[in-house]
């Protein structure tokens, strides 16, 4: 387990907070000192998380807010709500969908998974990133997957045209995390700003991502049993976003993942050579700006 440094006066927003690394890393983060913002699309499993994380810490300087980022009326809300607030120190984009079995939409009309997984989590970064730049030190953590090793080079259909495979479609989202947030991390550095943005993954974790399906196939039941066995569980899976948040020895455009692959402490590893593809990067960053009107003053 690492150490976390003091962040006593610094902000973390974590999306998807009530439950599995989300609320790990934020009550991970709220122990050493930060104000952390939760959110959770589900107003009661919201609450419910707070209050969990008050009872083992009642000091905990928590704050609780809506988005549901297959809406991206939401995330302009939310964002709206953020901009109120001041600096913003860490932005976590945590929240997640896998293995969603058939091809569903969100309400802008975004394949779920990529919707979700990806292109709100584009936008959100792009409305708050005017925080993170009043920030000494801004951090943007996205999450990726090590499933973004078993996917192919970026479909720029972004998985809502042709079949639908569940693996695949996760795997391709998840590949655009990776891609999104190293080409962040380029024109931040272009554009000279403090803010840095670095990209982890947990591994192999049992989470309830596992379990989030109304009717999951065999395969997905057989999944999840296998990650209960040989996956680590969530606290232990958090540790490569909370260092990727926390670390100030990274600089920004590093991949930080378990040392065994799917468990172990966190440590820098090269990215897949899909996920590294410049050219990947540009095109996804201009299709997801024209798909979701989000605009970065990079």
């Amino acid at each position: 387990m690492i150490q976390l440094p003091d962040l006593t006066g610094r902000r973390a927003v974590v999306t998807g907070a009530n439950t599995g690394l989300g609320f790990v890393s934020a009550a991970s983060l709220a122990r050493a000192g930060a104000d952390v913002v939760v959110t959770a699309r589900d107003g009661t499993k919201g609450t419910a998380a707070l209050e969990r994380i008050h009872r083992e810490q009642p000091e905990a300087r928590l704050s609780l807010a809506h988005l549901d980022l297959a809406d991206l009326g939401s995330v302009a809300a939310f964002a709206g709500e953020q901009l109120r607030s001041g600096p913003l120190d860490i932005l976590m984009n945590n929240a997640g969908l896998m293995l969603v079995p058939q091809r569903q939409w969100t309400k802008d009309g975004f394949e779920l998974q990529m919707g979700v997984n990806h292109l709100g989590h584009f936008a959100l970064t792009s409305r708050l990133l005017p925080l993170l730049e009043q920030s000494t030190s801004g951090r943007v953590v996205s999450l990726s997957s090590l499933a973004h090793r078993i996917t192919g080079p970026l479909d720029p259909r972004l998985g809502s045209v042709g079949s639908y495979d569940a693996l695949g479609n996760y795997s391709q989202s998840k590949l655009a995390c990776a891609l999104f947030g190293f080409e962040l991390d380029r024109r931040l550095k272009a554009a000279g700003s403090s803010v840095s943005s670095v990209v982890a993954h947990p591994g192999y974790c049992a989470t309830e991502l596992f379990s989030r399906q109304p009717q999951p196939g065999l395969v997905d039941r057989l999944t999840g049993a296998v990650a209960l066995v040989v996956g680590s569980r969530p606290q232990h899976g958090v540790q490569s976003q909370l260092r990727a948040a926390t670390d100030a020895n990274l600089h920004g455009g590093e991949l930080l993942g378990p040392r065994f692959l799917i468990r172990g402490g966190p440590v820098r590893e090269r990215p897949a050579s899909n996920a590294r593809d410049l050219a990947s990067a540009s095109l996804l960053w201009d299709l997801s700006g024209a798909v979701t009107g989000a605009v970065f003053d990079l």
